[in-house]
């Protein structure tokens, strides 16, 4: 009998990430696309040339050499990233600089020799009577240096892509250089040979306006111009990341079990280890105060210029730095496992993903050098076909060789992408992929999570109403020193209001005869009168008459889903507590900021109706869906997208995690749990609500940069080609104005670093000439 399998077995996949070495334009970015697809089935392979990155998903059976082999079989060399010890490089990308100073070197030289070169060769085409015998000569012997080894990397990867018989952006360049030095040769050579004088005895008249030697340094000029304002502009737009993980300390203090402390390499902290850090050092990893207090500046981190005070039992980040006052950390998460780490390696995978619409242009690119060769060849036949001089019809054919060059159409996505994550990281906001940009601009209604998101997630005294002839800080003081000695919350809201009400040289009440009843509230002896805390039942237990005018308090106050802690002494009530969940103060900004954007915000909550009233009343939001169990958030999510909805969600919890990641837009609060930060597409690190409306508007202009950036590319290519084949572009403006698309694409992209927070102070005429400008 044959014995069936009760399961498939998948087999395991894994991915690996490469540094791609020798791409010039995204052409060359899809045939290494192209290659790592074809290594196999089951292989996945995204290459970005704005950050020169492979991510290849594959088999476990697929070797890495075999990712490397193809890899150099397309014309290129690659090399695995290996994982990080300590903290991802952002991007994985090497030193911009290093690749700037190369083409500076080479930019300079041309510029040296292009612009006599160019005045002459002008001055002597406007006023023949001024050509000298060999001027010819002086003009070839201008060009060469530029020609050759200025032109070289182009001539390089031309070379190298005519071994693995492809075609690159390089390939035209190259190609247009040659011709026109060519045809300048020849004319001078062979086309002059028969006028007076001829050009070898006298040098007197060569071919006139056929020799295209200024052509040739024009367009290695400005094509060395372009890559580098490119490779300076990528490295400028990376600059945010690179500091944030810049940001990780290079060391650590250790303190053994012995009480000696010793400094080591902070990739050698492991998990449960103690370090010590003093004021102005870093922290080195995400850790949990033992004892100590000090201000940590978390500006790196989160954007925001305070800094935040810190006690035992307090969190703390890496990365962030200690400003006062010396620490004693355990260290929970270390390495690449710390915050720090992984949202910079978060960025680093969105920028190497790519939108549906990149994806199509990466196509584009792919079969546009081959069909450009093939346009430039055709219009030498036409022209000539047509009777025009060979001059005439060499001039359109190089001209539409130099201008379809399609550099713009890889730097528009990838560009923008880099730009708005960096300024992103700076306010706050990490983008974790296209889906955040894409679904942005169709956001109509924003659902919030309550507790955690729009409130604080822990108890805190939000009122309080003393009995005439009684002290409020009295009330708070007494009812302190009792619940001092109780571990329930709202024992410690209590005491944490006291704590932060009181001054620092008040003295602290001890409680004697402490008793607690569970459930009802607990009693003891405070300055030698006997005082209770708690429930009404308690107090009427114990003969406490409640005056009518603070019982209609604190019903009130549980109307509204606070709880109502009653405090008395000496037979008496002398007041009333509301402890709840507080509002953050930010809250009803962040609300107003989304109106203004024309969003519609919705409050979702698993608490009573009365309460989520309560709670949308102090924001400013009008719908309220309360009363949802923890698995029906997405449910809700889906409902409100059934009915027409594109839907943005913020919540921070293990149950928001399915409703993030239902919604159109799903964004988690980073002091959330990491389930939800996983489903999210945008991360917010700041405490303050209003940056939510913020990073819908980054991730709008985010967006729209892209697309203006496409438009542009497509449809400069798209109209350039035909008019340069017309004949009405001389091979010179096509030279510049392909350049300057690529600039131009860059320029605009770059204007993301610019982008800035919605302030309180900022009107909705301001916002709508910000996003404008964005």
């Amino acid at each position: 009998m044959l014995e069936l399998p009760t399961a498939l077995t998948v087999p395991a996949a894994r991915t690996v990430e490469l540094s791609i070495r020798g791409m010039t334009c995204t052409a060359c970015a899809a045939r290494v696309e192209k290659k790592l697809t074809g290594i196999g089935p089951g292989v996945v392979a995204a290459v970005n040339f704005a950050t020169e990155q492979a991510t290849v998903t594959a088999p476990e059976a697929v070797p890495v050499r075999a990712m490397i082999a193809a890899v150099e079989d397309a014309g290129y060399a690659a090399a695995p990233i290996a994982p990080p010890t300590h903290l991802p490089s952002p991007l994985h990308l090497a030193p911009a600089g290093d690749q700037a100073a190369y083409l500076r070197r080479r930019l300079i030289l041309a510029l040296v020799f292009f612009v006599p070169l160019s005045d002459l060769s002008v001055s002597l085409s406007l006023f023949p009577g001024y050509r000298f015998t060999g001027w010819q000569w002086v003009l070839v012997a201008l060009t060469a240096p530029v020609a050759l080894w200025a032109a070289w990397p182009f001539h390089r990867a031309a070379l190298r892509n005519l071994r693995h018989g492809t075609f690159s952006m390089d390939t035209l360049v190259s190609l247009g250089v040659i011709a026109a030095c060519g045809w300048s040769v020849y004319a001078m050579f062979r086309l002059d040979r028969g006028s007076a004088g001829g050009v070898l005895p006298g040098l007197a008249h060569p071919a006139g306006g056929g020799i295209y030697l200024e052509v040739a340094a024009a367009v290695t000029t400005f094509l060395l111009a372009g890559r580098y304002y490119e490779a300076r502009a990528r490295g400028s737009a990376a600059g945010a990341m690179r500091k944030l993980a810049a940001a990780a300390a290079k060391d650590v203090c250790v303190l053994g079990a012995d009480g000696h402390e010793r400094r080591v390499p902070a990739d050698q902290l492991r998990r449960g280890d103690i370090f010590v850090v003093r004021p102005g050092e870093k922290i080195a990893a995400d850790g949990e105060v033992l004892s100590g207090e000090s201000a940590v500046d978390r500006s790196m981190m989160t954007g925001e210029p305070v800094p935040v005070e810190v006690v035992a039992g307090d969190a703390v980040t890496g990365g962030t730095i200690a400003l006062s006052g010396r620490l004693v950390v355990r260290a929970v998460q270390v390495g690449e496992h710390t915050q720090l780490a992984q949202l910079v390696a978060l960025v680093g995978r969105a920028q190497a993903d790519k939108a549906a619409i990149q994806r199509l242009a990466d196509r584009v690119c792919g079969v546009f050098v081959p069909l450009v060769l093939a346009a430039a060849v055709l219009t030498l036949a036409g022209w000539l076909a047509a009777g025009a001089a060979a001059g005439q019809a060499f001039s359109a054919s190089l001209a539409v060789l130099i201008i379809a060059c399609p550099c713009a159409l890889g730097l528009a996505t990838p560009a923008a992408l880099v730009a708005a994550c960096g300024r992103g990281a700076q306010l706050g906001i990490f983008i974790k992929g296209h889906q955040a940009l894409e679904s942005s601009g169709l956001i109509d209604t924003v659902v919030f999570d309550k507790t955690g998101t729009v409130t604080s997630g822990r108890m805190t005294v939000t009122a309080l109403a003393a009995a005439p002839g009684t002290e409020p800080a009295e009330l708070l003081r007494r009812a302190a020193a009792v619940e001092r000695a109780s571990e329930h919350p709202v024992a410690a809201a209590i005491c944490a209001a006291f704590q932060g009400a009181a001054a620092p040289d008040e003295p602290r009440p001890d409680v004697e005869a402490f008793r607690a009843l569970p459930g009802l509230g607990a009693h003891g002896v405070v300055e030698g009168r006997q005082v209770v805390v708690g429930r009404e039942r308690l107090l009427r237990d114990l003969g406490i008459t409640i005056p009518s005018q603070l019982a209609s308090q604190w019903a009130q106050w549980e109307r509204v889903g606070q709880t109502a802690v009653l405090v008395g002494w000496d037979g008496r009530l002398r007041g009333a507590l509301a402890v709840g969940d507080a509002v953050k103060p930010s809250a009803a900004a962040a609300v107003a900021g989304l109106r203004r954007l024309g969003l519609r915000p919705v409050l979702l909550t698993g608490d009573n109706e009365a309460t989520a009233r309560a709670v949308a009343a102090a924001v400013g939001i009008d719908e309220v869906i309360a009363g949802v169990l923890p698995a029906a958030k997405a449910a809700a999510v889906r409902d409100l997208q059934a009915r027409g909805h594109r839907v943005a969600m913020v919540g921070d919890g293990v149950n928001d995690a399915p409703a993030l990641a239902a919604a159109d837009l799903g964004m988690a609060v980073v002091a959330g749990t990491d389930v939800a930060i996983s489903a999210a597409d945008l991360i917010l690190l700041r405490e303050d609500l209003r940056v939510v409306p913020d990073a819908i508007r980054l991730a709008r202009a985010a967006r729209a940069t892209i697309r203006r950036n496409l438009a542009w590319a497509f449809g400069y290519n798209v109209a350039a080609v035909p008019l340069a084949a017309l004949g009405f572009l001389s091979p010179l403006i096509a030279a510049a104005a392909m350049t300057l698309s690529s600039v131009l694409v860059v320029a605009s992209s770059l204007r993301l670093r610019r982008f800035k927070p919605l302030g309180p102070g900022r009107s909705e005429r301001g916002l709508d000439r910000a996003q404008a400008r964005a």
